[in-house]
């Protein structure tokens, strides 16, 4: 475990030392704090867990470093109080008009055990409305698992009253037949989730979602654990 906290460690310390020597344009840190982790419908836990994340951009380009604590143990199938994952992404994007384009790559590392991978992605969004956004994701996992996850996206984002804005979406994802949960290839799941954000300051804001996730064929992704789920965070730009 401690060669992955040390790689992650090591890119928040390189990142720092960006920000303050100009190269890097925004940086922001934030934690979240969930009542599960939920992926692509998936439960990796159904206990409460901790998600700290670092993102640093600029001209464009984009690093992130995102992991997850379990703070439960999963029946017994976890260590509680560690880092389960690691995920480091790099990214690009860019907008023409009302449209935005994205590409990436993401690390994905296990700390307390198995094999990582990584995955490749290229997005495409649209804004054909004031507030209302919708596009499509596709990754392509070309290590461990060969195979693809697209995923589709519409939200509306509006502000309530000043400073607090409030986010509704809507996703949903199909997988080739190795990187679905199940034994077939198709639509895997879905998810719908209201969250509210709030600006304390120019730095600083608070935020907080609930989420519904379920699937649409059970063998594409098996039932799962959680449904309904949901948690609070905070995030300080700097």
């Amino acid at each position: 475990m401690k060669k992955f906290v040390c790689l992650a460690l090591f890119i928040t310390v390189l990142s720092g030392i960006f920000v303050g020597n100009g190269i890097a344009a925004d940086a922001s840190f934030g934690t979240d704090v969930n009542s599960a982790y939920v992926w692509r419908g998936i439960t990796f836990n159904d206990g409460m867990v901790v998600q700290p994340s670092l993102d640093v951009t600029k001209g464009g380009f984009g690093l992130n470093v995102w992991g997850n604590i379990d703070i439960d143990d999963y029946n017994n199938t976890l260590d509680d109080r560690e880092f389960s994952e690691i995920d480091l992404t790099f990214s690009y994007g860019m907008e023409i008009k009302s449209v935005s384009l994205s590409f990436g790559y993401i690390e994905y590392l296990f700390p307390a055990g198995g094999q990582g991978t990584r995955e490749v992605y290229g997005g495409i969004s649209i804004t054909p409305l004031d507030g209302f956004s919708t596009g499509i994701t596709v990754y392509y996992d070309f290590d461990e698992v060969e195979d693809y996850y697209i995923s589709w996206n519409i939200g509306y984002s509006r502000e309530i009253i000043e400073k607090l804005s409030m986010d509704i979406g809507f996703t949903a994802g199909y997988a080739g037949e190795d990187m679905s949960a199940g034994t077939d290839s198709g639509l895997h799941d879905y998810n719908v989730s209201l969250g509210l954000g709030y600006a304390v300051t120019e730095a600083l804001s608070v935020n907080g979602f609930i989420a519904y996730t379920d699937t649409f064929d059970d063998d594409v992704l098996p039932e799962q654990d959680v449904d309904v789920y949901g948690g609070a965070g905070a995030s300080y730009a700097f």
